[in-house]
């Protein structure tokens, strides 16, 4: 890694031990940092995923106070340097006063980051049209069933086939019901973590499936197959 790149994982990792130690410089209420970021081990967690599937270009959707975002960052450099692309999607940072951006504008990597203020079950569709291609996506944004349904049918499109899909809060039945579809009926499968982490991975298949609405099968969280 030549020294420039050297110089910027140093830069991230310093602002993600940073946001982790000290929180941001704003937020909503007490202890909405500590229940709305993905936990520093969780954010290894991702990062490790990104990491081993060495992808160049991440879709994110949800950036809040930007946990999540500086770990995938941190990977995308690792293997890439600045060649590399993570295009985060959030219609509420307004709510955050801009502290995850800021986190990205703090950790120097805006040059590879790139930021839609828009609602994802709106704004994937248009990336769909534009003909956007992602090696992976990262999902924290909406946990209303439909959104994250919708975000996961477009990242569908978007993800190549056998990329990879991360989750987060998957303990919600919204989140949970939302990617059994995908799992039961679009042959996603679920991908091993080396570490314990509230995060879920799911590996896309290669070919992508097409499912039958002849062979449709239930997918609820107890629904009979």
């Amino acid at each position: 890694m030549v020294g420039e790149n050297v110089e910027l994982l140093n830069r991230v990792r310093a602002e993600r031990r940073r946001l982790s130690a000290e929180g941001p410089s704003f937020f909503r209420s007490d202890g909405d940092f500590q229940r709305v970021s993905i936990p520093a081990s969780d954010a290894d967690v991702l990062r490790d995923l990104i990491l081993a599937e060495r992808a160049a270009t991440v879709i994110e959707v949800g950036l809040a106070y930007g946990s999540s975002a500086l770990a995938i960052v941190e990977a995308l450099v690792l293997v890439h340097g600045t060649n590399a692309h993570h295009l985060v999607i959030d219609a509420y940072q307004e709510h955050f006063h801009s502290a995850g951006w800021d986190a990205i504008v703090a950790a120097g990597v805006t040059e590879i980051c790139s930021f839609l203020p828009r609602r994802s079950h709106l704004a994937l569709p248009l990336l769909v049209e534009e003909g956007m291609s992602a090696d992976a996506a990262f999902v924290d944004g909406s946990h209303v069933f439909h959104e994250v349904f919708v975000d996961l049918v477009f990242l569908r499109e978007l993800v190549r086939p056998g990329g990879l899909v991360v989750l987060d809060d998957c303990g919600w039945p919204s989140v949970a019901t939302a990617v059994r579809y995908f799992e039961v009926n679009a042959g996603w499968q679920r991908d091993p973590t080396e570490s314990d982490t509230r995060l879920r991975a799911y590996r896309l298949p290669d070919p992508r499936v097409e499912p039958s609405f002849e062979n449709f099968q239930h997918f609820g969280l107890h629904a009979q197959g």
